[in-house]
């Protein structure tokens, strides 16, 4: 029986205290991209969530070079998923002997990275991410009533 040899290695975060969908902002416009491209973006924008997701990506590139040999120019984030953790829950004394409630959420952070040059069916693609500048919008063609004929046929 012929062995596969590993292509995908991940790093896992888990209860980083950050709400899920503030990490999910920041995890779909990473996914499927290039690892140096990765980081760039991460370093520019502006979000809290960037600094742990950015010690993630950087932590599954070492992964991949110890444990695989990988060259850091031929990753890719082939998998990039945020799961809700647990949430803290305290309570903070108000006015009149009542309570208020406080809730801090947590999150999981799963960071896949494959080389793309172990692996056939990617060859020389360097992101996997489509491009969003796509033309959507198809450019209309106008013509005059008179043209195509019918009931404003001029006479």
């Amino acid at each position: 029986m012929r062995k596969k040899k590993k292509t995908e290695v991940y790093a896992l975060g888990r209860h980083i205290s950050l709400s899920a969908d503030k990490a999910r902002r920041v995890i779909d416009q990473i996914r499927g991209r290039s690892y140096e491209e990765t980081l760039m973006i991460l370093e520019l924008m502006p979000y809290r969530a960037c600094y742990p997701i950015f010690k993630l990506v950087y932590s599954a590139a070492a992964n991949a070079s110890y444990n695989m040999g990988s060259n850091e120019t031929n990753l890719v984030i082939s998998k990039a998923e945020v799961n809700e953790g647990t949430t803290v829950k305290k309570f903070k004394p108000r006015a009149r002997g009542r309570s208020y409630p406080i809730k801090r959420p947590t999150c999981h952070i799963t960071i896949g990275v494959k080389d793309i040059s172990l692996h056939d069916e990617y060859g020389q693609i360097y992101s996997l991410k489509k491009p969003r500048w796509k033309n959507k919008y198809t450019t209309m063609v106008y013509h005059d009533m008179y043209s195509i004929g019918g009931v404003w046929d001029k006479k």
